[in-house]
């Protein structure tokens, strides 16, 4: 089943391999690493950047379309942009259950505000990224709409390849950026901040020369880097990326969209962002998962993978699917095991009426092999396991995870490799 995995997990991992390859160019590999487990609105996002200083659009946020239209009469705007809050792509386009198409309108009457407020909040919004009945909307961002006269990229992230922040612009803002890496690769723009000394007044005015920026807005654009910088390290973001980084015809330089990836490590230190987390457009599996350390993305398929890694993830549902079968999820362990969380990943997978046959596949560097033993048999039996079960361990105390498995009088099928292990799993289907 690898059509599912490549339009959930692969995308992930497909992204980042395009923006490397593409940001690549002339100068060393630029890796994005995005925290997916942190979902943040879009008006969350803008409150973080207004909070650091960055210039955003006046904005309020709505529960109510009363509670809207107070807030359309508060920001005494030319122009509203009222945004349909979803985690979502492709709100633009979207279509509402209760009839109304789009869920991004302009208007300049309040009152209108509180109309459309009223088909949005409460209501179903379907796009091309939600599943088929949509995703129901819970609060709406009242905005003041501004004019962009250009439109520019900016982000800053952190390159492994110089083992600290690189800022990327370009002066072609508002499209895809992988599209002009490919098409006008001299229209990219990289430099590189060294964590230590910070970033330097000379790089962000050359960083604004560069995106195309004159006159005073060059010190606009300078100074409006400069912050989002300081974000970035505040924040303990892997990545800020503002696109359309713009200029309005008022003379003001606003980050008018924004996308922000956290260090997951530093969660610790970020617990305020992290309390942000907006698990509620989740799968409930998912989020049951999450309570385990656990990462879950369910498939459509009959055969549950049990692993430990994204990328041991994507290579054992690929060669389920090279060998007819059809992987159900992919449920990754992570490294820090503990026989708890291994008897939580049974149960869930277990609580999948789909789910005719496990694959369990772990690779064992940190991971200890006799951890991951001792809790399959004791979820097997405390769960009484009703399906077949294939477990293929290798690395550190494979031996004496095997002897566990071997004698603990399970029905139990062992595999010498991925592929006997695969193989092994889709005939235990085929025999049902």
């Amino acid at each position: 089943m690898a059509a599912p995995l490549a339009g959930q997990a692969g995308a992930v991992l497909r992204d980042l391999a395009l923006r490397s390859a593409c940001l690549r160019g002339s100068f060393p590999a630029v890796q994005l690493t995005p925290r997916r487990w942190l979902n943040l609105q879009e008006y969350q996002s803008k409150k973080i950047m207004a909070d650091h200083g960055v210039t955003v659009q006046r904005f309020f946020v709505a529960d109510s379309a009363n509670d809207a239209l107070e807030a359309a009469q508060r920001l005494k705007a030319k122009e509203i942009v009222l945004k349909a809050q979803i985690l979502a792509g492709g709100r633009g386009k979207g279509i509402f259950n209760s009839g109304l198409k789009g869920g991004v309108h302009l208007t300049k009457d309040p009152k209108t505000v509180e109309r459309l407020a009223k088909q949005m909040i409460g209501y179903n919004l379907s796009t091309k990224q939600t599943p088929k009945d949509g995703v129901t909307v819970k609060k709406v961002m009242v905005a003041e709409a501004l004019n962009i006269s250009r439109e520019t990229y900016f982000a800053i992230l952190m390159d492994r390849a110089c083992n600290g922040p690189v800022m990327v612009g370009s002066p072609q803002g508002g499209v895809d950026i992988e599209e002009v890496a490919v098409t006008s690769p001299e229209l990219i723009f990289k430099e590189e901040i060294d964590i230590f000394e910070g970033i330097k007044d000379h790089q962000a005015l050359q960083m604004a020369k560069n995106l195309g920026f004159k006159g005073p807005l060059q010190q606009k654009a300078a100074d409006q880097i400069k912050k989002l910088y300081n974000l970035f390290l505040k924040i303990d973001a892997t990545q800020v990326e503002v696109n359309p980084f713009g200029e309005t015809p008022e003379g003001q330089v606003v980050c008018f969209d924004a996308k922000i990836n956290f260090d997951d490590n530093a969660e610790f230190r970020q617990k305020e962002i992290f309390a942000m987390d907006d698990k509620s457009e989740n799968e409930p599996i998912e989020n049951e998962a999450a309570k385990y350390d656990l990462k879950y993305i369910g498939l459509d398929g009959n055969i549950a993978c049990f692993v430990n890694g994204a990328g041991l993830a994507m290579a054992t549902c690929d060669i389920i699917s090279l060998n007819g079968g059809k992987p159900a999820n992919f449920l990754d362990l992570g490294g820090g095991v503990k026989e708890a969380q291994v008897y939580q990943a049974f149960k869930l997978l277990t609580a999948d009426p789909k789910v005719e046959a496990i694959l369990v596949n772990i690779f064992g560097g940190i991971v200890n092999c006799a951890i991951i033993a001792n809790g399959i048999t004791k979820a097997c039996r405390e769960l009484e396991l009703k399906v077949p079960l294939v477990v293929r361990l290798e690395g550190t105390n494979v031996h004496e995870a095997q002897r566990i498995l071997n004698e603990s009088g399970l029905p139990i099928t062992s595999a010498n490799d991925l592929e006997d292990a695969a193989k092994k799993a889709v005939a235990s289907v085929d025999k049902k």
